[in-house]
């Protein structure tokens, strides 16, 4: 091994910290690159703008269907009348000590009767007495439901002999 040997004078005052370099400017930054920046910008821009000018078209309207003579899927003809019958308050078939309350109304033609206040009481008792036999897993769900619907609109139609066209179910809370 080789020994090194350093003059102290040679290395100067300790105290003194040696000057820095000056530090080398960043390179510029290349022209390819900045336009690369500002295409694709450009490119995000021209897609969002035609993204929302997509979304702000309104749909076109599909051709009117014209109505006929007839009222299907519930219309309500201009000779109707809307009554409210009283609310039905019943326990179900089974469970025992489940109970169903029911607010409905019927659709009734104003010029085949004049005073639904009769037919809306029999259509009532109808209905207590279905309600009476119906198991709380047959209105269970959204077909349940729909059954429940369809069953208490042939009973109305059937007891008014035809003089009412819907009952509506307002509110059926099942407890």
């Amino acid at each position: 091994m080789a020994a090194v040997s350093v003059d102290i004078n040679e290395l100067g005052d300790l105290s003194e910290t040696p000057a820095a370099e000056p530090a080398a400017p960043p390179p510029p930054a290349s022209s390819s690159s900045i336009k690369e920046t500002i295409l694709a910008t450009l490119v995000v821009t021209v897609i969002a703008a035609a993204m929302g000018a997509l979304f702000a078209i309104p749909p076109t309207p599909a051709t009117p269907i014209e109505k006929s003579e007839s009222t299907p899927g519930g219309a309500v003809p201009t000779t109707a009348g809307l009554f409210e019958m009283p609310p039905i308050v019943t326990n179900l078939g089974s469970p025992q000590d489940t109970w169903i309350r029911l607010e409905a109304s019927i659709v009734y033609d104003v010029k085949a009767l004049p005073h639904p206040e009769a037919v809306a009481g029999e259509i009532a008792g109808d209905e207590l007495a279905y309600l009476r036999t119906t198991t709380l897993a047959q209105i269970e769900g959204a077909v349940g439901l729909q059954n429940v619907r369809q069953d208490l609109n042939e009973r109305a139609v059937t007891r008014s002999g035809g003089k009412v066209s819907e009952l509506i179910i307002r509110t059926l809370v099942v407890q």
